[in-house]
């Protein structure tokens, strides 16, 4: 089954990627799954990603060395990384994630249930926005005349509506962080974001 949220599962073990896969299995997602960075870099060419699930160790590129890739790229700077880290040299991996971009981790072998607690998070942060650039195209269309009268009033509280639920989400991030406060970049982009929609739309409609 497709579904149009996807995370993409870099692991070079087949065992930790089907682990990840049948731990994901109860939310509406579609996990892909790769099993080195090249492969992992490739597929992020063609395709979009709600998250990505990284695994540190792996031979040849490893996981800090594909996250720089990723966040170099304009196009896929901001999907979230999750590193998955072993549990005996956590410490050392988790510092050196978020200081190449990594949002969160999970040590391996990781608990099912603070996994799929965590990916809910960035999957439902994922769905609002794309119901947001949804309502953004209708509100477009609203503004050019394309529909009925009033419409683009009712697409603009909608909006409203939907934005101040992702902004709680964030604020709602912001307050479970548990890594270092330098470490904190795709956070703020990603408040950075919120806030530049905030006020595009109180610019529209600074009665709403």
């Amino acid at each position: 089954m497709t579904h149009a949220t996807r995370i993409l599962a870099v692991d070079d073990r087949e065992e930790n990627l089907v682990a990840v896969a049948a731990v994901l299995d109860v939310l509406p997602v579609e996990v892909v799954p790769v099993s080195s960075g090249p492969a992992a870099l490739k597929q992020l060419l063609h395709d979009e990603f709600a998250l990505i699930l990284l695994d540190v160790v792996m031979p040849g590129m490893d996981g800090f060395e594909v996250a720089g890739r990723i966040k170099s790229r304009p196009r896929t700077r901001d999907v979230p990384i999750i590193f998955l880290t072993a549990a005996g040299s956590a410490d050392e991996q988790v510092y050196r994630g978020y200081q190449v971009g990594a949002v969160d981790y999970v040590t391996k072998p990781f608990d099912p249930w603070l996994l799929r607690a965590k990916v809910s998070v960035f999957v439902e942060l994922h769905r609002r926005h794309m119901r947001l650039r949804r309502q953004a195209e209708l509100l477009r269309r609203a503004v050019s005349g394309d529909a009925q009268a009033g419409e683009g009033d009712r697409l603009l509280r909608s909006l409203g509506e939907r934005l101040a639920r992702v902004e709680d989400d964030v604020a709602r991030l912001r307050s479970r962080r548990t890594g270092p406060p330098t470490a904190d970049d795709d956070l703020a982009r990603l408040e950075s974001h919120v806030g530049d929609l905030r006020e595009a739309l109180d610019a529209l409609f600074p009665g709403g």
